[in-house]
Order: C-alpha cells, then sequence, then structure tokens
C-alpha cells in the first residue's frame, strides 16, 4: 500500500472518530436536556381533558407540554372550569367548562396581576368601539374590514350567536355558540362575556405562556406596527433595537429566566418588555404599561399624563441601568421639544383651523365626508405620531422623514391651502387661517430674503451640481 493510500486511509477514520465524538457528545447532551426537563404534573381533574385532547388537538396539548403550568401541575380544568350561573358555562365530559378564558379566571392565581392589568390602557383598548378609527373600519371601510383588522388588536365585544327571538344557539354537544363576527380574538382590550375587560392570551400566547415570548420585541409587534403606531419599527430602526439583534444572537438576554432584571441579569440591551413592564433593582414588575409613559402620544394634540413626574422617574430608573444622569436628562429634554414643537406648530394650529372651519359651517358633522379632513387626520394620525413616537425612542429617520417631514408637507402643502380655499368669503374663518400663517414659525413661507435664498441654492449647486 503506497503513503498516500495509508494517509487517506488515517485521514478518512480520524474524520469518522471526529465525528463519533460530535455524535455521542450531541446525544448525551439531548438526554441531560430531556432528563431535565421534568414530565408534565397531571392532577385527576385535569388527565381526561389531557388524554382526550392529546389525540384531537396534540398541538395545545405539546404547548402546555412545554409550558410552566405543566410542571407545577396547573392543568387544562384548572383554567377552563366555570361556575353554575357563569354566562359562558356549559356542560362536557361531565364537567362545567368556560366557553371563553378571561382575565377572570387567570386572577384566580395571578390575582394582582390580573386587576393591575385590567387598570391598565392596554385592557380598555376596546375603547375604540366609539372612535374615529372605528368609524373608519365599522362604516368608511366595512365591518369585516374592522372585524379582522382593527379588532383584532384593540379587542372585540364578545357576544352569542342567536336566533331571532334572542335566545342563544349552541352546537349539539350543548355548546353556545360565539358570533363569529367577534370570535376568534385575542385583542388586547377586548370585551368579555363575564364583563371582564382584556385577554391575557394577547401577550402570553395560550397555551404555553412563554416568558421569552413575551419578552420579544416581535410579540409586541403583533399590533405595534403600522403607518399610525409604528412603535416595533422605530425600536428596530433605534440603537436599542439594533443592540437586541446582536445580543439575542449571542444568547445575552436570558429571555426565558424567571429572574429577569434590567443592570442585573441581563444589560446588553432593552426590550420593549425592559422599559414598559419588566422589573428593575428598584421597580417590580408591572402589568400597566402606562406607569412609565409621561406623555400621551396618540392623540391630536400631546398632553402630559396624570402624574406624569412620577412615570418618568419610573421609565428614568429603567434608563439608570445603562445609562448616566446626564444622558438620560439631555434624552428627555430634546424628547420634550419635538413634542412641544409639534404641538405648537402644527398640532394645536391645524385644530385651530379645522375648528373655525366647522364653526363656520365650512366642515359638516359627518366625519370623513369631506377631503380636508383626512387631510387633519392624515397629519395627527399617522404622521404627527411617527414624528412624536420616533423622537420618544431615538429612531431619527421616524422622527424626521416619515415623521416631521410629513408634517410639514401635509401641512403647508394641503391642509392650509384646502383650509384658504374653503374659507374664501368667510372673513372669521380667513381671520383664524391668517393669525395661524402670521404665527413666527409659519413667516417663512411668506418668502426669504434673496440673500436666503441665494445662499441655499449655492450650496446645493456647490453640493450636487445642481440648485
Amino acid at each position: 500500500m503506497s503513503l498516500n493510500a495509508k494517509r487517506i486511509i488515517v485521514a478518512v477514520l480520524s474524520f469518522l472518530f471526529l465525528i463519533t465524538l460530535v455524535i455521542v457528545a450531541w446525544v448525551e447532551g439531548l438526554k441531560e436536556r430531556v432528563q431535565a426537563e421534568p414530565d408534565p404534573v397531571l392532577s385527576g381533574d385535569n388527565q381526561p381533558c389531557y388524554n382526550c385532547h392529546k389525540e384531537k388537538t396534540p398541538g395545545v396539548t405539546a404547548q402546555w407540554n412545554d409550558s410552566k403550568h405543566s410542571k407545577v401541575g396547573v392543568g387544562c380544568y384548572d383554567c377552563h372550569e366555570a361556575k353554575e350561573g357563569d354566562v359562558d358555562a356549559w356542560h362536557h365530559e361531565g364537567r362545567l367548562i368556560a366557553t371563553l378564558v378571561t382575565p377572570k379566571d387567570c386572577g384566580r392565581c395571578h390575582q394582582d396581576i390580573a386587576a393591575e392589568f385590567q387598570d391598565s390602557h392596554h385592557a380598555k383598548a376596546g375603547q375604540i368601539l366609539g372612535s374615529l378609527d372605528n368609524i373608519l373600519g365599522e362604516i368608511i371601510e366595512g365591518p369585516p374590514a374592522a372585524n379582522s383588522g382593527c379588532q383584532q388588536c384593540h379587542g372585540s365585544k364578545i357576544a352569542f350567536q342567536t336566533d331571532p327571538k334572542g335566545n342563544i344557539l349552541k352546537d349539539k354537544s350543548g355548546k353556545p355558540l360565539l358570533d363569529d363576527a367577534t370570535w376568534p380574538n385575542s385583542g388586547i382590550g377586548r370585551i368579555n362575556l363575564d364583563g371582564t375587560i382584556g385577554t391575557c392570551s394577547a401577550c402570553h400566547s395560550r397555551h404555553r405562556f412563554s416568558l421569552e415570548m413575551s419578552r420579544r420585541p416581535d410579540n409586541c409587534g403583533k399590533c405595534h406596527l403600522g403607518p399610525d403606531h409604528p412603535q416595533k419599527e422605530i425600536y428596530d430602526e433605534s440603537k436599542h433595537g439594533i443592540a437586541f439583534v446582536t445580543a439575542d444572537h449571542q444568547g445575552k438576554m436570558h429571555l426565558d429566566d424567571e429572574h429577569w432584571v434590567v443592570g442585573e441579569t441581563y444589560s446588553a440591551a432593552p426590550t420593549c418588555a425592559t422599559c414598559h413592564l419588566s422589573a428593575t433593582r428598584r421597580q417590580k414588575a408591572t402589568h400597566n404599561p402606562g406607569k412609565r409613559i409621561s406623555w400621551t402620544l396618540r392623540p391630536a394634540i400631546s398632553k402630559k399624563m396624570d402624574n406624569w413626574e412620577d412615570k418618568r422617574r419610573n421609565m428614568q430608573d429603567v434608563c439608570s441601568s445603562c445609562h448616566a444622569p446626564d444622558w438620560i436628562n439631555g434624552f428627555y429634554s430634546q424628547y420634550d421639544r419635538a413634542v412641544t414643537l409639534y404641538n405648537e406648530k402644527f398640532g394645536k394650529p391645524a385644530t385651530k383651523v379645522m375648528a373655525a372651519l366647522r364653526k363656520a359651517k365650512l366642515v359638516n358633522a359627518t366625519p370623513f365626508d369631506e377631503e380636508i379632513e383626512w387631510i387633519y387626520f392624515f397629519l395627527w394620525h399617522h404622521e404627527g405620531r411617527r414624528a412624536r413616537m420616533g423622537a420618544s425612542m431615538m429612531a431619527p429617520d421616524y422622527t424626521q422623514w416619515h415623521g416631521f417631514f410629513e408634517v410639514a408637507e401635509r401641512f403647508y402643502m394641503k391642509l392650509i391651502p384646502k383650509a384658504e380655499e374653503l374659507a374664501e368669503g368667510h372673513p372669521e374663518a380667513k381671520e383664524v387661517i391668517d393669525s395661524v400663517m402670521d404665527m413666527e414659525m409659519h413667516r417663512w413661507k411668506k418668502g426669504m430674503s434673496k440673500e436666503q435664498a441665494e445662499k441655499i441654492r449655492s450650496f446645493y449647486k456647490k453640493r450636487y451640481g445642481q440648485e
């Protein structure tokens, strides 16, 4: 046998030996993980449910197997049990079962958390049912658009199917039939049959209830996404979001840890949960994100929240886990100035102009039937929110090009010209518009000096070769 042939055989055998070692190590590691993972704990009440649903809905039981509930013996019947007199109770396999699991049911074990959530703005998200957004969805677009769109985030008002006499319809097993215009729905402000509001599964997807999932920014992105509330996209653009991607890939986030405290168990990056919900070294976790928000950025004109100083201190405590006081104070000064700029230059003047047009009966009471109403809505509901939210989460592109630039374009090129057109022959409305455009912040629109204009043209010509 030649020397080269012997070398090839030795190389092949060495490679096979290494592969064998890798496989053995992998198998041993798998055994350790399997052995370290305790078997689900099933009580007598839960065993029949589990045995049946393991065949009928294996995905559900697999998810439950992977949950912390399964390790401590909290099973199907513990969550789905109903009481006599419950509006959604029905008899199933000799048990009284709740048609829907609601915060009231979760509150049997998580009483403080359920109460805190019920008091949050999240739980009240179903109030959209009386808002301009809902008019757009229900009337202008159509109910199916609202059901499959708005209400899947904000929540529907759950209802039963009924016959013409108002009697609740049931299937062959006796289960009450839910109205399919309102169910399925996991909107965070869902209005439930038992009078509670909200659903825990909006963030803690059933039946795994994974801590890791609830702490990931993608989880918030189901609702906080899109042209009028792009918080997830804003976060992704920010240095916080960029840091998270790297830290997550490197396993530095410890997202599934029971004890998860910024600055203590992790410090590589914050997530949405870090800033708005999770524990710090000085604050316990909360299920009311409003406890750390000092400005409201949703309406046409922003305002400071009630007790905003306390709420700001709560958020600044989160910031202090990674940032020095001068950094935190500097950021909040920039943020406050950006929101104030939006309010004073665009939000309040635009609202004042619209009020003058309505007073002069140049805009009627029906919402969204006139072009200027759409212009105004876009200004504050889309561009204005993006500008303010971008500033709040340090996303410069959203603050500028998706925000203030589009606010300015909407205000100067669409809202004011349209308002002036409508106000022709109506001196009181025209006077209000003129007073807005006479504000110091808007006087540039009356024209620049020859020197200013030439300076700008020279800059562009020098830099880009064109005026």
